[in-house]
Parts: structure tokens; sequence; C-alpha cells
């Protein structure tokens, strides 16, 4: 299993059968940052399933669509908030028939689609949290799922938030997870690593990797220097820029 870290929320999953691609956006400036990540190139014969958690443009592109032009085995799933109308497709020079490879979900539903179990759960911003079964693996992506804790946001808001996210990550307690991509937004200073840490605390993942980090990879370090358990941490890659590629044993 290679799984590539793109940029920001965006990462490949890629095994002998297929290929998973999550919150993709075009490389270029967003929101003052230059993002750099590309696609890797894959077997035009795979499955390709590419995931949109929600309509931020940190997170969804219409380019994606214009995919399946050139991977006639791909298959979109995408959180219900995007909105997608047939004129706007076809203003974009993109044919409304695309919408037949397209599975629209909303938080708190299970699917099957392409050959995979999917799990839904709802984000403490918008859109969803995907949970995916496939071919014998059990793979998180996070979204926007994050504890959205601010400094001067007051303990009204933040326990909120708190209570929030701790709740839908509860609900992956049962669960033996190989691959998880969590929020660790630096934004937040102090609170960047809260939502990671509980996660890390309640959810058995094999291996996490830090996501929705603006191009700040601080935190990881951080999160790690304030673990004594060695072991424990090492759960978490230590990822320290875009187009970079790991690869997993098949016992992950």
């Amino acid at each position: 299993m290679i799984i590539t870290f793109v940029h920001h929320s965006c990462f490949v999953v890629e095994t002998d059968e297929r290929v998973m691609i999550f919150d993709y956006f075009k490389k270029g400036n967003l929101h003052g940052y230059e993002f750099t990540g590309e696609l890797p190139e894959f077997d035009p014969d795979k499955k390709i399933d590419v995931f949109a958690s929600h309509f931020h443009q940190d997170h969804f592109d219409l380019e994606i669509l214009r995919w399946a032009d050139k991977y006639k085995n791909i298959t979109y799933i995408l959180s219900k908030d995007i909105k997608l109308s047939n004129r706007y497709l076809e203003k974009n020079g993109i044919p409304a028939k695309v919408k037949e490879k397209i599975t629209f979900v909303t938080y708190n539903k299970h699917y099957k689609i392409d050959g995979m179990e999917i799990k839904t759960l709802r984000s403490t911003d918008v859109g969803v949290a995907y949970l995916i079964h496939a071919e014998g693996k059990c793979y998180y992506h996070g979204g926007d799922l994050n504890l959205w804790k601010w400094e001067g946001a007051g303990e009204l808001v933040n326990g909120k938030e708190s209570r929030a996210y701790r709740f839908e990550i509860n609900k992956l307690r049962d669960e033996t997870i190989d691959v998880a991509f969590v929020p660790v937004d630096s934004r937040q200073k102090q609170y960047a690593t809260e939502g990671l840490k509980f996660f890390m605390e309640n959810v058995n993942a094999k291996v996490i990797f830090p996501m929705h980090m603006w191009q700040d990879y601080s935190p990881i370090a951080v999160y790690k220097s304030m673990t004594a358990n060695g072991a424990f941490a090492r759960r978490l890659v230590d990822i320290s820029g875009e187009n970079e590629s790991y690869e997993l044993s098949e016992e992950v």
C-alpha cells in the first residue's frame, strides 16, 4: 500500500486493486498559501474512488470531475453539500452525464459503493468524515471533523465544540482502523493537537497521518514531545512537506 500526501487534506491511497483520492484541489495559491501537490499517474484499469468531504475550496475542486475522461473506472463519493446542477457543470465545460458516476452522501449513514462499505460521520464544520472498509482494510478520513477550539472563543463555545467532536469520534471506538487522516490545524495554536490527542487515545488506529496543517508541520513534533509512550507516538507519521509518499506493509 502506498500513501501519497499531495497537500493539505489531500491524500492518495493506492493498493493492488484500487486508488482512493481524498479532498483534492488543484495546486496554486489558495488563501495566501502556495500549494504544490501533484497527483501521481495511475493505472487506468484500476478502480479510482474519489472522495470529497465538503464544498470548501481546500477540500473540493471541479477538476476532479474532468478525470472521468481519463479514468473509465472512476467513481465519486461527494458530500451532499456540494451542489452540482447540470447548468453549473456545463457552464464549466463538464458534461452533466458525469453525475451518473457520483454518489452524494450525508452524515450518519451507511453506503455500499464500488465494493466498499462506507460509514459517514457528521463534521463539526461542514459535510462529513468517512470510514471506509475495502479489501480487508479500514480507512478514516476526517475532512473537517475536528475539535475546533480557538483562543479567545470562551469556554461556552469551546466546550460545545469539544462535546460535538468527542460525540462523533466515540462512534469509532469499536473499529480497528488501518490508516487514519486526522486534522491538526496549527492556526488553533495551543489547541492545535487537542483533537488529535483525543482521537489517538480513544480510537484503535494503526497509522495516523496528520492533515489540514496549512503547511505548518510543527505541531507533529510538539505532540510527540508531550507523549511519553514512544510506541504510541510512532503511530503518528512525520509529514514534512507536499508530494511525499509512504509505503506501508501489508500488516498495517
